[in-house]
C-alpha cells in the first residue's frame, strides 16, 4: 500500500483505542466472575470437562475467589484461558521462553504456561483484565496505545504484565532498567523501542 493510500477502515490505533478490548484492553469476558465474591465452576460444560479433575484448586483471581477441581498437569494458562475465559493471556511459546502469558502472582510476574495450576493453590493472581478498573484502562495500558507498543499485539498483554511488575518495585526506572526489566518478554514483531517508551511514560503518569 502506497505512503498516500488511505484505509476505509479503523486504523489499528483507532481499533484499539475504541474497542478497549482488545490486546492491550482483553476486558473480562467471564461475567459471574464478576458477580460473586466465589465461583464455583461446573463440570457440565464439555469444552472446559478435560480440564476438570479430582484435585480440589482455590485461589483468587482478580480480586475474585474461584474454588474448582482440575488435573495434575493443568497449568496456569490453561485454567484462565479454557476454564475461566481469561484470554487476554496469550500462549506462543508454552515452554516458559517468551513471556507472552505473564501474569502476575502475588504481585510478581510469572510465565503461566510454565508453572501448574495446583502451584496457584491460596495464590492471588492477576491477569491482563484484572489491570482494568471496569471499563477504564490502567495507565500502563493507556500509556501502550498511546506510544503506539505494539505491532501485531499477540505479545502486548505479558509486556503489560511485565511493565506493571517493574514499576510496582521501580517507580523511577531508567532506560536501561526498563530493558532489563522487560528482558523477559520477547516481541516477535521487534517493537521495543515503542514498549520502553511505553514503559517511560506509564512511570511519568504514575509520579506525576
Amino acid at each position: 500500500m502506497g505512503r498516500n493510500s488511505k484505509s476505509k477502515g479503523l486504523s489499528r490505533r483507532q481499533f484499539i483505542t475504541r474497542a478497549g478490548t482488545g490486546a492491550v484492553g482483553s476486558y473480562v469476558l467471564f461475567p459471574a466472575l464478576g458477580k460473586a465474591e466465589t465461583k464455583n465452576l461446573s463440570d457440565n460444560d464439555p469444552q472446559q470437562k478435560y480440564l476438570l479433575g479430582d484435585n480440589p484448586l482455590s485461589l483468587s483471581v482478580n480480586g475474585k475467589n474461584i474454588k474448582t477441581k482440575v488435573r495434575g498437569n493443568t497449568t496456569l494458562v490453561e485454567l484462565l484461558r479454557d476454564h475461566l475465559n481469561l484470554t487476554g493471556t496469550k500462549v506462543a511459546c508454552n515452554n516458559g521462553e517468551c513471556g507472552s502469558c505473564s501474569v502476575l502472582l502475588d504481585g510478581k510476574v510469572v510465565y503461566s504456561c510454565h508453572m501448574l495450576a495446583l502451584d496457584a493453590q491460596g495464590k492471588s493472581v492477576t491477569t491482563v483484565e484484572g489491570l482494568m478498573d471496569g471499563n477504564k484502562l490502567s495507565v500502563v495500558q493507556q500509556a501502550f496505545i498511546e506510544k503506539d507498543g505494539l505491532q501485531c499485539g499477540f505479545c502486548t498483554p505479558g509486556q503489560v504484565m511485565a511493565a506493571t511488575a517493574l514499576l510496582s518495585k521501580n517507580p523511577h526506572p531508567t532506560k536501561d532498567e526498563v530493558k532489563e526489566g522487560m528482558s523477559g518478554n520477547f516481541c516477535r514483531c521487534g517493537a521495543y523501542p515503542k514498549i520502553i517508551d511505553s514503559v517511560l511514560t506509564a512511570a511519568e503518569k504514575l509520579n506525576s
